[in-house]
């Protein structure tokens, strides 16, 4: 894959380090998600960088697993995370690492702090630290244990690797500064004890290293140069370089970037995780989802993913994303690449009475006119047809232009049809529509020169097939959750998922293979579900419409 030529201040950083041989000129970046859950839209935007920013500039990409918390880590998700960033296009080749794989080595360092009187072992509970950390206007005070000699430390810490001590009981925590305006250096932990077992090393340990003290030896041992971070960690930027310092090791640059925050959902892992836990969502791979699992299965391409990190670029300041732009970068694909059918979701019945009853015909569609590559297909024509009910109206206002009594319409590639009479139910619901066909229209062409306001998709009645297609709105009832009062589950939409059973399909969807992406004419863009969906008999997920929201909102300004 080659990389985007778009040039953001994290790519001028890289390209003056590289012009002052900075590392050799070496670029090496890492991809280092924690396996607590599926990656999202946001992650991408991550991957996007640290893969673009190596291949642009010829380096390399780690793929690491910060798995430095066993009770919520699963392998699920580690397989989960893994097929996400392939299916994304990216390839770490032969780094793929884990800082479970560096533990002994971060015990080592962590000893070593202990014998410079830079880290101790502490009693206090974990409300203690939190209540003797202060506040942002107040400065903390030092642990009553900070002072404790160096032997001591040794042999507690020593004792707790052993599994000495019960849960809760003892940290070892970074000596720096209680006074720090910055609470995060004012003694922070790094080892905390945890009977749990480790998805990798099982029940070898009972201490395990917290994250800032992990990231950055992790970064260090593997000889990233450039470690791209969201924009909260900016404050964690003084620990990561304090412990790397300290140590005299390797030393990369963590450079900090805005998060994707994008409308009508959110990207918060705890938060995904509570849809899941309580059933509002049928999985981390919900189509409603903003993981790319989810977005996947929606029926999103990894291109049109990739375009829309490439758009939004890279900023210093947190913003909030429109979804119209993902879903214009989705279209803009798709409508480039997804073939053409016909497909009925709200089927009436059309009878056309002087067309013979024991006839059948093929007319000829095209599969996509944006590319003429894609070539043709035999549509089957028959005298009974379903079109959409919303294409049919009793009495038709004047800029009504489809069907209606004594009002002729074209048929897509097949004939003129004009409607003479309907026939209801006993609920006055419309069952049949019965039409007079101009045979002479054959294709869909005037014979005469006549013009019609409407052409309307239909299937052939005896030849269609029935299909689940399932709708999907804004998992959200508001753009941006954070400004609102209520809890985001309050915000939840109710009917952000329609199932449509009675759908009428031409004959030619049926054989779609799983993540198949096609367009139903007239209605919009449609993905063969990779979960649901059996051989012969597919379900069809809609992934978004034919209305581009983004262009109109880019000519209103």
């Amino acid at each position: 894959m080659e990389a985007k030529e778009n040039t953001h201040f994290i790519h001028e950083i890289v390209e003056e380090d590289i012009r002052t041989g900075k590392h050799d000129g070496a670029v090496h970046t890492r991809f280092p998600p924690e396996p607590n859950g599926h990656l999202h839209i946001g992650h991408a935007k991550a991957i996007c960088l640290d893969f673009g920013t190596a291949i642009k500039y010829k380096g390399k990409c780690n793929l690491r697993f910060d798995d430095t918390n066993p009770s919520k880590e699963e392998t699920a998700y580690v397989d989960g995370i893994r097929a996400d960033v392939h299916w994304l296009g990216f390839d770490w080749e032969d780094r793929e690492y884990y800082a479970s794989d560096y533990f002994d080595q971060l015990y080592d360092y962590a000893v070593q702090l202990i014998k410079k009187g830079k880290a101790f072992v502490c009693d206090l509970s974990g409300e203690e630290v939190r209540a003797y950390r202060g506040t942002l206007t107040e400065p903390g005070k030092p642990s009553p244990w900070r002072d404790r000699s160096i032997e001591e430390n040794l042999d507690l810490f020593t004792r707790m690797k052993a599994g000495e001590f019960p849960e809760g009981s003892h940290t070892l925590r970074a000596k720096i500064d209680m006074n720090s305006p910055n609470v995060h250096n004012r003694d922070p932990v790094i080892y905390r004890i945890m009977y749990a077992h480790h998805h990798r090393t099982g029940d070898k340990w009972c201490i395990y290293p917290m994250y800032d003290f992990t990231h950055c030896i992790s970064d260090s041992i593997e000889r990233i140069t450039h470690s791209f971070c969201t924009l909260e960690f900016e404050v964690h930027r003084y620990l990561y370089d304090w412990f790397l310092d300290e140590l005299e090791v390797f030393h990369p640059q963590q450079i900090e970037f805005a998060r994707l925050n994008l409308t009508y959902t959110v990207m918060s892992k705890r938060k995904l995780l509570k849809l899941v836990e309580d059933k509002i969502v049928d999985g981390w791979n919900d189509p409603r989802m903003p993981t790319v699992s989810g977005l996947r299965r929606r029926g999103y391409t990894p291109e049109s993913i990739r375009d829309f990190c490439d758009r939004i670029g890279l900023a210093k300041r947190e913003s909030m994303v429109d979804l119209a732009l993902l879903e214009h970068c989705l279209r803009t694909d798709l409508n480039a690449r997804a073939l053409r059918y016909m497909a009925v979701l709200n089927p009436v019945k059309v009878i056309i009475d002087n067309y013979p009853a024991d006839k059948e015909e093929y007319f000829t569609a095209v599969n996509n006119p944006e590319n003429p590559e894609d070539g043709t297909r035999e549509v089957p024509f028959s005298r009974e047809l379903y079109i959409e009910r919303d294409d049919f109206m009793e009495d038709a206002p004047k800029k009504f232009y489809r069907l209606s009594v004594g009002r002729e319409v074209r048929l897509r590639y097949a004939y003129f049809i004009t409607c003479e009479s309907i026939v209801k139910n006993e609920a006055g619901e419309i069952t049949e529509i019965h039409c007079t066909y101009d045979p002479a229209s054959s294709g869909g062409n005037s014979p005469d020169g006549r013009k019609v306001k409407a052409t309307l998709h239909w299937v052939s009645a005896v030849h269609a097939f029935e299909a689940e297609v399932r709708h999907f709105d804004n998992l959200l009832t508001v753009a941006n959750p954070a400004e609102s009062d209520l809890d985001f589950l309050e915000l939840i939409n109710a009917n952000s998922k329609e199932i449509l059973s009675n759908c009428k399909l031409e004959p030619a969807l049926r054989e779609l293979t799983a993540e198949t992406r096609v367009q139903f004419e007239r209605i919009g863009y449609y993905c063969v579900d990779n979960v649901d969906s059996k051989p012969g008999k597919p379900v069809f997920n809609r992934t978004v419409g034919l209305r581009d929201e983004w262009s109109r909102i880019q000519k209103r300004n």
